[in-house]
Order: C-alpha cells, then sequence, then structure tokens
C-alpha cells in the first residue's frame, strides 16, 4: 500500500508526534508498504532536508501571521488520490485545517491519529485556549474527526477521555490500535562514550535519566521535589536532557538550586544518536513524572533497552508497566515520586536489572510498533476488501 501521513512539522525537536510518523513509517516499509509526508514546514527547512522521509513540505503562506495551508490544500486536491489510505497526526494546526477541507470529500480512505490532543488535562494548562478550541472543534475537528474511516488511540484511555471531554462526539468510528516506537539498536561500544562526552561529570556514577523534551506537562518539577525528599541519594547523578524553553528551562534549574540539587543536576539538552542510546542503555532507571502523556515514546524506548522506569500514573500506558513489573509507578506529585524513588533505590543492582528485563518483555508483548503498523494496514485492508 502507498500511504500519506500528514503532520504540522517534521522538527524533531517539537516531540514524540512527529518521532511516532517516523517510526510507524519504517514499520510500513518493513512490510513492504511505502509512506509520504506531507508537512507545512518550508522545503529549506534543515530537518526537511535531513529527513530520511519523502516530504512534500509545503509551507502556509509567504505572510507570516496567516495561517491558511493554500499551498497544502492544492497538493492534497492534486495528488491525495495518489495514495490508498492518508493518516492525519495531530489536532489543533493549519495540517488539520487543510485536511478536512479536503478529505472528507475525496472518497480516499483516512484515519486520524490524535495523539493525546484530545485530553482534558490540556484545559487546566491553557484554560484561556479552551473556548476557542471549542470553537474550532465545532468547525473543524468534528468535521474531519466524523469524515474518517476511524479516529486511532494508543489507549482505551485516551479513548475514553476523548469521547467524554468533547461535545457533539456522535458519528466517530474509534479505534484502539496502540503505539509504540521501533527496536532500539543494539548497544555498541560507541554509545556510553558518546554520553559520557556529552555530560562528563556523569562518567562512572549511576544517574537517573529525564529524557524528553522539556515541557511544564512533563513533571520536571515534581521530580525534582521529590529528590529533594529523598535523603540517601548516595551518588547518584540526575540527567536531565530534552529541548525545551529556555525561560521554563532556567526556572526548573533555579528551583533545583533552591531544594539543594544543582551539584547533582545535569542538563545537556538534547541527545541524539549514540549519546542518546548510551543515556539509556547506561541509566539505572528513566523517569517521567508527568502530569499528562499520552503514550511516552521514552517509556517504550527505555523497555526496549531493558531499563526500568518511574513514571507517573497520567502516562497512559501505566498499566502495563505495572502489570509486567517493569518498574515503578506514582502519582503525579511530589511525595508519591519521593516514595517511588525510595522503592528504586531500595533494589539492588540485580534487582534493578531483574526489573529491566522483564521491561524489555512488556516491549516486545505491547509496544513494538511492527504490531500497531500491523492493526492499521489490517483496518484499511478490511475497508478495501469490504
Amino acid at each position: 500500500m502507498k500511504i500519506l501521513r500528514i503532520v504540522a512539522d517534521c522538527d524533531p525537536a517539537k516531540g514524540g508526534v512527529i518521532e511516532g510518523v517516523i517510526r510507524l513509517g519504517d514499520a510500513f516499509r518493513s512490510m513492504g508498504h511505502t509512506q509520504d509526508v506531507l508537512t507545512l514546514d518550508g522545503p529549506g527547512d534543515p530537518w526537511v532536508q535531513d529527513s530520511a522521509e519523502n516530504v512534500f513540505a509545503e509551507g502556509k503562506t509567504i505572510a507570516p501571521k496567516r495561517f491558511y495551508p493554500a499551498k497544502a490544500i492544492r497538493w492534497l486536491r492534486a495528488n491525495v488520490r495518489n495514495y490508498d489510505f492518508v493518516i492525519v497526526d495531530g489536532l489543533w494546526n493549519s495540517a488539520t485545517l487543510a485536511a478536512a477541507r479536503v478529505l472528507p470529500s475525496t472518497g480516499v480512505p483516512y484515519a486520524v491519529f490524535p495523539h493525546g490532543m484530545l485530553d482534558p488535562w490540556f484545559r487546566e494548562l491553557q484554560p484561556a485556549k479552551e473556548w476557542i478550541k471549542r470553537q474550532v472543534f465545532r468547525v473543524n475537528e468534528r468535521r474531519l474527526l466524523r469524515g474518517a474511516n476511524a479516529v486511532l488511540f494508543t489507549s482505551e484511555q485516551e479513548r475514553l477521555l476523548a469521547r467524554d471531554s468533547w461535545p457533539g462526539w456522535t458519528g466517530i468510528s474509534e479505534k484502539v490500535v496502540g503505539f509504540g516506537t521501533g527496536e532500539p539498536p543494539p548497544e555498541t561500544p560507541s554509545m556510553r562514550p558518546a554520553f559520557q562526552s556529552a555530560v562528563p561529570d556523569v562518567a562512572g556514577r549511576p544517574y537517573l535519566l529525564f529524557l524528553s523534551r522539556i515541557h511544564r506537562k512533563k513533571g520536571c518539577e515534581v521530580l525534582l521535589k521529590a529528590l529533594a525528599k529523598q535523603a540517601d541519594l548516595a551518588n547518584w547523578q540526575v540527567v536531565i536532557a530534552g529541548p525545551g524553553e529556555a525561560s521554563y528551562v532556567a526556572e526548573l534549574k533555579n528551583l533545583g538550586e533552591a531544594l539543594g540539587l544543582s551539584g547533582r543536576l545535569h542538563w545537556p539538552g538534547m541527545l541524539t544518536d549514540d549519546a542518546k542510546w548510551g543515556a539509556l542503555y547506561g541509566c539505572e532507571a528513566m523517569a517521567l513524572t508527568s502530569h499528562q502523556e499520552n503514550f511516552g515514546v521514552v517509556v517504550a524506548e527505555a523497555l526496549a533497552c531493558g531499563r526500568p522506569v518511574l513514571i507517573s500514573d497520567q502516562v497512559n500506558i501505566h498499566a502495563a508497566v505495572t502489570h509486567g513489573r517493569a518498574g515503578w509507578v506514582c502519582a503525579d506529585n511530589p511525595d508519591s515520586a519521593a516514595e517511588a524513588l525510595r522503592n528504586l533505590m531500595a533494589h539492588s543492582p540485580a534487582e534493578r536489572a531483574a526489573t529491566g528485563a522483564r521491561g524489555r518483555s512488556v516491549f516486545e508483548q505491547e509496544f513494538t510498533m511492527r504490531r500497531v503498523a500491523e492493526r492499521i494496514i489490517a483496518l484499511f485492508a478490511d475497508k478495501q476488501n469490504g
């Protein structure tokens, strides 16, 4: 099959949506299918030039204050019938507007992957945008969702949160297909030195790893306050790696200093390639105490690398971690996270290794992207056969 993905942009610093697009594309290709990507990036953007995907970058418009995706709409009308099916990734952006203007009337099968963007938690984070989102949902998003062959959810929890939170949720076909990530590269001798080069002060010492976009929803302040409540950190260090808004990162650094943690905290920025995988393979555990997390690709990556995880119960895959005894789950508050940290540190290295090994089994059973790709292909194959 020939598949088209529609996503706002393919900048890897923007978080997990584009990472999911890429990894699911890898899985499709391994099954003999092809994937193209339509974005609203400019064709000269470096992440477009460097992308391994076949990207059609149809920027919004020349005028910087206008957001109507005229070029993408024209491209879709001219080309969408060349594809067997389309997946729209994400909501609330100009790419969604382009998809809603074209896809429902073409007869080309399509699905929408909200990637958690219908979660009501965002109302608490951005209450001023709530009224605007409800109007946009009424005139654009709902039309796109109702016209889709399926709205794809990563978990039953995500599906229920979405349908219970938006007015007029009728005539929408829902499908839980799960989510995952690709198989990590096998550990090589170059990986840990690459990480140590990025974070030299951690060399030879045990460390807890946060590896994600540094954003308020990720609960970094919960992790820092929990660490401050942990009386005996022994020699453990804490690596907080990822891109983030400079003012928020500065706020977190100031909090760490006020809590007396600054000597243990390390902020290497975004880690990629060998440095990223070296960080994962070498950590004692990966921590993600998020306030909201639809899936958590980095959680799946840590499990795939055989590392234990410490996550909040707002990460929608926490039940699989608990059931598989692959780590520690806490509420998204400092007291609960501190208790999880104490439990983590009370385990011996051998016990932590056994927890990581169970995590690898959870990854293989639940979170390989190949399984997700098979479910999506089966969905559209059924439509074609029907």
